[in-house]
Parts: structure tokens; sequence; C-alpha cells
């Protein structure tokens, strides 16, 4: 088969090659040089953004988005550890946020130049967050000033959704709790966001959605992890409501962890001796207090137990059911506010459980008889304590029970089996 001769090419042509085959030279320095003279070359932020708006059309923001947002903040290309690359005879230039004025007029002015230059280059936005990730990082390398002004700008940006507040959480790092420095970089945070959007409300709200409420310990130097360390610089700084948030989260944690350790230890077939040593091993550890614990233990054993759906039926598989923890319940209602948040839970589960609704009058008696309820939190409840929820139901129900707390003489259990 004869074969193609090969074309003759002429001296000094270029041959074309395919534009997957041409590999652009990684050049983040050269960028770097562009970005800094077109800075340099402008009078003021207004002239800066100008300059980044039409430079987009020629420089590779896609390739270098990253860098650019480094010659932004800090004014250089930053390389492990904070500092400035000083390869080149310009590395630096201080038209930046750490060559800025502190204030937050400033602060707001180098807001905008972000704002609308991410709103020109949509591309830009996931870059500008693992930026943020990044240099982050890198805080223990940069002046005490130049944390201030950049925990300004971080407020500043999380405040108008160009970052989310999850990106604090790279501060939680050994190398930068030890020494206090992510608390204090947090603290600066959250003070200018509260003051940029008017109140604690906004940021307790931002600390709840990116589930930071809970987190807040780890942020703390390890030989200052405590709840009264944590407390004392949030309240200095104006931050109380952060504090009860993150308390409120903490506790409601704790109570995740004791109700999954009732169920283990029900669902282990433990003595109830036992459940109940657990219960208030782990109680006291995480400061949950009895009322509370009580309702726990009511939520607990009442899930535990497939139901019958015939009301007539539910009232005494629901009296054996409690019977077996009625020592559990006792254990727990060593107070008035225990008892009567226990009435007040029996109350609205049998409420909100309809095939329970006549049923309830039969468990307030048994844990009466049991000793887990006494006749003053009964009484009580029947005058003022009870809730809204089925309330003339179970005030009509309960009539004649009360009738006979009333009427009986002490000690007196004689036909307590006919109510």
């Amino acid at each position: 088969m004869s074969q193609k001769a090969e074309r003759p090419v002429l001296s000094g042509q270029r041959i074309k090659t395919r534009k997957r085959d041409e590999r652009e030279k990684n050049d983040p320095t050269g960028f770097r040089d562009a970005v800094i003279a077109g800075l340099d070359a402008a009078e003021d932020l207004e002239q800066i953004y100008k300059y980044l708006d039409s430079a987009g059309n020629k420089l590779d923001y896609r390739r270098y988005g990253e860098v650019l947002f480094d010659i932004l903040i800090a004014g250089g290309l930053l390389v492990p550890g904070g500092s400035i690359s000083q390869d080149g005879e310009k590395p630096r230039t201080d038209r930046c946020i750490f060559a800025a004025s502190e204030d937050m007029e400033s602060m707001r002015n180098h807001e905008q130049i972000f704002m609308r230059l991410m709103r020109r280059y949509k591309y830009l936005e996931k870059m500008f967050e693992e930026e943020m990730k990044k240099i982050l990082i890198f805080i223990k390398g940069f002046t005490p000033l130049e944390r201030i002004k950049l925990a300004r700008m971080t407020a500043l940006w999380m405040a108008n959704g160009s970052i989310p507040p999850q990106v604090l959480s790279v501060l939680a790092n050994e190398h930068l709790t030890k020494d206090g420095l992510a608390l204090e970089f947090l603290l600066e945070v959250f003070v200018t966001y509260k003051q940029e959007k008017g109140g604690n409300a906004p940021l307790v709200a931002a600390l709840r959605k990116s589930g930071l409420d809970n987190r807040l310990l780890e942020f703390l130097p390890l030989n200052k992890r405590n709840e009264d360390y944590l407390k004392t610089v949030l309240v200095e700084k104006d931050l109380a409501d952060i504090f009860k948030l993150h308390k409120a989260q903490a506790s409601q944690e704790a109570k995740r962890e004791l109700t999954q350790l009732l169920v283990d230890d029900i669902n282990d077939n433990k003595t109830i001796k036992d459940i109940i040593a657990d219960t208030k091993e782990m109680s006291t550890k995480s400061n949950i207090p009895e009322h509370e614990v009580v309702g726990l233990i009511w939520s607990t054993v009442m899930s535990l137990a497939e139901w019958n759906k015939k009301e007539e039926l539910v009232a005494e598989q629901a009296l054996k059911h409690l019977r077996t923890y009625t020592p559990l319940f006792e254990a727990f209602t060593s107070t008035d506010r225990s008892e009567m948040a226990l009435l007040l839970k029996v109350q609205e589960f049998c409420y909100e459980n309809m095939n329970f609704m006549k049923a309830f009058s039969k468990i307030v008696l048994l844990f009466y008889k049991t000793e887990v309820i006494t006749e003053d939190s009964i009484l009580k409840w029947y005058k003022e304590g009870h809730s809204n929820k089925g309330k003339m139901h179970f005030l009509e129900q309960m009539k004649k029970f009360i009738e006979w707390l009333l009427n009986a003489e002490e000690g007196t259990t004689a036909h307590l089996d006919d109510l």
C-alpha cells in the first residue's frame, strides 16, 4: 500500500498543535506582579475597583483567584505561615486591607470592593470561601493590628453573606488556640458582627445555624477550656447572650446523651438499681436538674413500648408497663418541682396521644400509690399547676380522686381501687 509523502515544511513555519496539548505555564508571581502594578497605579478605591473589573478580562482570575485575594487582603502572595513571598522586584503593595485604616468606615469601603468584584465574576465566590479557610489558619503570622482588621472584615463578609460562619471552625486548631489567638480573633468577629447587625439576636441566629454555638469551648486555650472562663470572656465583651446559647446547646446535647443512656440500660435489661445509679452519675456530671431528668425518664420509658391501638386496652397496658419503673421515677422526684414536672409530662403525653386520654387519672393514681407523687403535688396540680392541654377533660377525670384526697383521713388508702 502506498503511503502519502510527507509535506515539506518551510523554514520558520510554526506547526499548529491542538489546544488541549498546549499547557499554559502556572505563573502566580507573574499574575501578582501584573495585579500589583495595576493597584499601585490607581489613586483611590473606586479606581482600584475599575482596574480589577477590567483586568478580569485579561488576567486569569479563574486560575489565580486565591492569589488575587491574597493580594487584596495581605498585599502580596502569602506563603505557608502567613508571610509574604519576597520573590521579584515589587512583592508587596499597600493597596490592601492590611495597610488600610482599621476604622469601620475604611473596612466597609474595602468590603464593597470584594462584593462588587464577586458579583462581576461569580466564580470567585467559592474561591473566596476556600481562601478564607486558608488565610484564617495563617493568623499567627500576622501582626495584632492585621488580625484585628481581618477579624472585622470577616464579620462584614459574614454579615453580607460572602462567607458562611462555618469558615471560623478552622480556628479550632491547637497552634491557634494554645496562645489565645483563636479566641481573641473570634471575639473581635462577634463584636463587629453584633455592631453591624444591630444586636445579639442576629449573631445568635448565625451561630445556631452554623453549629458553632456548641463548639465554643474548642476555641479556648486547653488550660482554660471550661464554662467559667468562657462565660467571663463573653460577658466582658457584652456577649452574654452567646454564652446563654452555648449553655442551652450544651444542655440539649447532655440530655440527648442521657436519653441514649436510659435507652441502652433498659434495652440491656439492667436492674432498676443500676439504671438509677447510671442516671444519677450522668445527670450530676452534666448538671441536668432533677425536674428535667424525670421528664426525660418519662419520655424514654413511654417511647420503648408498643402501645395497643384500642383505647379500652391501652390504660391497663400502660399501668403494667409503668409499674416496673416506679422505683426509677421515685428516685428522681425528691422535690415538689420534680413531682409537678412529672405530672405535667403525663398530662401532655395523654393529651397528645388520644388513646391515653382516659388513662391519665389511673397513671396518677399509680404514682400516688407507689409514692412517686405526693398528695400535695396532686392537689397543687389540680388547683393551679395544670397546663391548658386537655384541661377540662383531665380536671373532670380527676374530680373523684381529688375529693377522696380532701376527705380521706391521713394514711387512709381504702377504696382507692374504686376511684
